[in-house]
């Protein structure tokens, strides 16, 4: 039990103090006092004007091991809480809190009933009488431990939200920003209060779903293990941007509470992207040349060049296109300057199957031309004897289908890249590499990419040439 002089004493904080009730479900009796003084998470004592230990609570118990019956009624701390030698500072220090305005912090070695010291950090004030003069004062101390840690855990607080060097985004039951760093909302395109309250799918393009599904497995299971990176895409006022978050969760839970309340989520990112596209990009370099070198011990392996030259195709469209195609000029070879009015004809010579996946199948033995319309992207690259790329855009469906149909592609086809064959100084031909509306545009560096194989395609087309002119070349 705690809390106060038993009778014969006083058991407010001053003198004066109104008579008891006798009826126990009164609010203003003492046994509400002495449940509020033991529920504080802080060690609380008091004393009137005289010095006296008037209150002491369960924490005051438990940090220095004097029981309340022990502790009330004592004069000072002198001879039991603190040493002898200290005890004249300690109640000077402690006892000018009732004529000093505001509240007074100390620090003090108290001695614990076992003869331990424990070096406590208090707070001390006034406690005024009816007549408005001190009729005494309490003093709320902690464990100076104690009181560190909490400000650290303040001070932290305090600079993940002003000068941490990554995002910090508290988010609430409801998934929505509570509290926002300054570094994550400039990550998400906005000010520090715009964000607050507004629902995720307001604030990212790209992700949303990924995002919220992780925040709420940490509320119901806790953190995950090991940081997640999520895809998102953010608006700015310059258009969608796509990034990657490295991004850590905390399941935050009221400390008030008998049992966790899940009061949000704290989740903490990481600007990853650049070093992530990194990684992606060096991953499909190996991974293209190993296809390359692949290609090349397959096709040297193959007794006639024409079979090869298909080899290098079905190595190439191995994650990188979902068709392909082989035209061969007309004749053999397009000459440096066609004459005026002569139509370029290709003639197809290999494909993938449009139906399905399989391996490139050689073709055009007739010799019959492709009726690719004028400006061909095909007729363009054997024109120019460099790569192009064309695509679909933003075209509806049925307008990328008629798109594709028109070009002689299989009509899935949204993205095209065409790279010229060359051999011994001349033009034979083009190969067309074909995307479907899953993939996204070619880039430059998969023109690279599609030149390098089309020399070897090229290479084996030549030589099919020099060993069977009229043979499988298809020119």
């Amino acid at each position: 039990m705690s809390a106060s002089r038993r009778k014969g004493t006083t058991d407010e904080l001053g003198p004066d103090e109104p008579e008891r009730s006798e009826n126990p479900g009164d609010p203003g009796g003492p046994d509400l006092l002495a449940a509020l003084l033991d529920g504080m998470d802080a060690a609380l004592c008091a004393f009137d004007a005289d010095g006296v230990v008037t209150h002491w609570n369960r924490e005051a118990e438990r940090i220095l091991g004097w029981s309340a019956a022990e502790a009330v009624g004592r004069k000072g701390f002198a001879g039991w809480a603190v040493r002898e030698a200290d005890a004249g500072e300690v109640e000077t220090r402690l006892m000018s809190a009732m004529h000093a305005t505001g509240r007074q912090v100390h620090e003090f070695a108290l001695l614990t009933k076992d003869g331990g010291r424990v070096l406590v950090r208090t707070q001390s004030a006034a406690v005024p009488g009816p007549d408005g003069k001190p009729a005494g004062l309490y003093c709320a101390f902690s464990e100076v431990h104690a009181q560190i840690d909490l400000e650290r855990s303040i001070a932290l607080s305090e600079a993940l939200f002003d000068d941490a060097s990554w995002g910090v985004v508290l988010v609430d039951a409801d998934l929505r920003p509570a509290v926002v760093n300054a570094h994550a909302a400039r990550a998400l395109g906005t000010g520090r209060t715009a964000v607050l309250g507004r629902p995720l799918g307001e604030l990212l393009t790209q992700g949303v779903e990924e995002l919220e599904n992780a925040l709420t497995h940490v509320l119901a299971e806790g953190a995950p293990p090991a940081p997640a990176e999520v895809w998102v895409g953010v608006r700015t006022p310059e258009g969608e941007r796509r990034r990657c978050w490295r991004s850590g969760f905390l399941r935050l839970a009221s400390p008030l509470a008998e049992e966790p309340v899940p009061l949000g989520v704290g989740w903490l990112f990481q600007d990853v992207t650049e070093a992530k596209q990194g990684e992606q990009e060096a991953s499909l370099l190996r991974f293209r040349t190993n296809q390359l070198h692949r290609a090349a011990r397959a096709a040297a392996e193959c007794e006639d060049p024409a079979e090869a030259a298909t080899v290098h195709l079905d190595f190439a469209l191995a994650g990188f296109a979902d068709h392909a195609l082989v035209d061969r000029v007309a004749g053999g070879a397009a000459a440096e300057a066609e004459p005026a009015g002569v139509p370029l004809r290709l003639v197809r010579v290999a494909a993938t199957p449009s139906g399905g996946p399989g391996p490139s199948a050689l073709t055009g033995y007739a010799g019959l031309p492709v009726r690719y319309p004028e400006g061909h992207p095909a007729l363009q690259c054997v024109a120019r004897a460099g790569s192009v790329r064309a695509g679909a855009g933003s075209a509806a469906a049925e307008e990328a289908r008629e798109w594709a149909r028109v070009r002689q592609w299989p009509q899935d086809t949204v993205h095209a890249l065409c790279a010229v064959l060359r051999s011994r100084g001349r033009t034979l031909g083009v190969v067309t590499f074909l995307r479907g509306a899953g993939r996204t545009p070619f880039e430059r560096s998969d023109a690279t990419y599609a030149e390098d194989v089309a020399v070897r395609i090229a290479a084996a087309l030549d030589l099919a040439d020099l060993t069977d002119p009229a043979g499988s070349g298809g020119g």
